[in-house]
């Protein structure tokens, strides 16, 4: 089982892309951990980090979590009111979804705007034809489904 971590800041509405795609696509990834912590204790910050299998509409990126949404990979939560880090959040994954393409990362204050940091470690398993077709086509259709106009 080999571990790939990805680590970054990000900045309050903004949108993160993690390249994972192959020329074959018989690569694929399973969230392990996922992490987030202010870049500055001293502030309020109350965030929402939420991964996805597809991009976002930059401008529609909220703080609400919707666990029917099928591209949701994982999310999480960070609150700290100033030098008072009185909450350390909540981090869900959904481990059970393997995917071979992209992967997006938004983050939204829902107080303060500032940035945060993230942290994601991905566990890479081989996919076989049948894996690798399902994970790709699951892709494109949720892309095609959820086009903005």
């Amino acid at each position: 089982m080999k571990i790939k971590s990805f680590r970054g800041l990000i900045a309050d509405g903004a949108q993160d892309i993690l390249s994972l795609h192959t020329n074959t696509g018989s690569t694929g990834y399973r969230i392990i951990k996922f992490q987030v912590l202010s870049n500055d204790l001293n502030i309020n910050l109350e965030s929402t980090v939420k991964i996805y299998s597809i991009p976002q509409d930059v401008s529609t990126i909220d703080e609400i979590v919707d666990f029917s949404d099928n591209t949701l990979l994982g999310v999480a939560t960070f609150n700290q009111g100033g030098q008072n880090y009185y909450n350390p959040g909540t981090v869900v994954i959904f481990d059970n979804m393997k995917f071979n393409q992209d992967i997006y990362i938004t983050h939204k204050c829902h107080d303060n705007s500032g940035p945060i940091n993230y942290y994601i470690e991905l566990e890479q398993v081989k996919l076989d034809l049948n894996e690798n077709t399902v994970a790709t086509l699951k892709d494109i259709r949720n892309i095609e489904s959820n086009t903005y106009v």
